[in-house]
C-alpha cells in the first residue's frame, strides 16, 4: 500500500468510527501523522493506534486525537492551550483551526523536537515552551479553550482558572494506573458542566520539568 493510499485509508477509518466534524477531519489530512513518528515504528504511522514516543511518551490514537479535537470545539479566533506537546501532533492539528496555539511540555527535548517540526511545516501560530503544565501558562491567560494530554485526578484548579467564561477543557481524569474517562468541561455563568465523553488511557500529568 503507497503512503497516499494508507492516508485515505486512515481517514476513512476515523470517518467510519464516528468522527463527524469536517474541519476537524480537513486538519488531519493536512498534518501528516509519518512526520510526527520517528525510528522504529516509523512504519505504522497510518495505523489507528498510539505509538511510543522519546522519554516515556507517546503519540495518541488519531480516534482520540479526532475526538477531543472535535469535543474542544475550536473556532477560528481562539486561543488554545495544550497541556503536553509530546510529539507535536496534536498542537498541528489545532494551528490549523485555531487563531493561535500555546503548547508546553515538562520534556525539553520533546518541545525542542517539536518546535523544529512546526517550522518545517511552517506553522507560526505556534508558541512553545519547556515547562510544568499543571500551572498553565498565566501570562498568556485566559485562555478559550484548554487541552490535557496527560491524565489527572480532577480537572487541575490552576487550568481552570486560565479558562475564560464560555470556555471549554477537554481533559482525562482517573488515576494513573487505571482507565480514565476524558470529560469536556465548559466553563459556564452557572459553573462548570461536566460531559464524560468515553475511556481513556493517558500518562499522567506530572510536575516538575526533566
Amino acid at each position: 500500500m503507497t503512503p497516499e493510499e494508507q492516508k485515505m485509508q486512515f481517514l476513512f477509518a476515523l470517518r467510519s468510527q464516528g468522527v463527524r466534524d469536517k474541519r476537524v477531519l480537513e486538519a488531519m489530512e493536512q498534518v501528516d501523522r509519518g512526520q510526527f513518528v520517528q525510528g522504529t515504528f516509523a512504519g505504522r504511522a497510518y495505523e489507528d493506534t498510539p505509538l511510543p514516543i522519546e522519554c516515556g511518551q507517546t503519540i495518541s490514537q488519531p480516534l482520540i486525537v479526532a475526538l477531543m479535537t472535535e469535543a474542544l470545539d475550536v473556532g477560528p479566533r481562539d486561543k488554545v492551550l495544550e497541556i503536553g506537546t509530546g510529539s507535536g501532533y496534536q498542537a498541528a492539528i489545532l494551528a490549523r483551526l485555531a487563531r493561535r496555539v500555546y503548547t508546553m511540555d515538562r520534556h525539553r527535548s520533546l518541545v525542542k523536537t517539536a518546535r523544529g517540526r512546526f517550522e518545517t511545516l511552517g506553522l507560526t501560530n505556534i508558541t512553545t515552551s519547556a515547562a510544568d503544565g499543571s500551572f498553565g501558562w498565566p501570562e498568556q491567560a485566559p485562555f478559550d479553550r484548554i487541552i490535557l494530554t496527560a491524565a489527572a485526578e480532577d480537572p487541575p484548579g490552576p487550568l481552570l482558572a486560565q479558562l475564560k467564561d464560555g470556555g471549554v477543557m477537554v481533559v482525562p481524569v482517573g488515576q494513573s494506573d487505571a482507565v480514565q474517562t476524558l470529560l469536556r468541561v465548559e466553563k459556564t455563568p452557572n459553573g462548570l458542566d461536566y460531559r464524560e465523553i468515553r475511556d481513556v488511557r493517558f500518562v499522567p500529568l506530572l510536575e516538575g520539568l526533566v
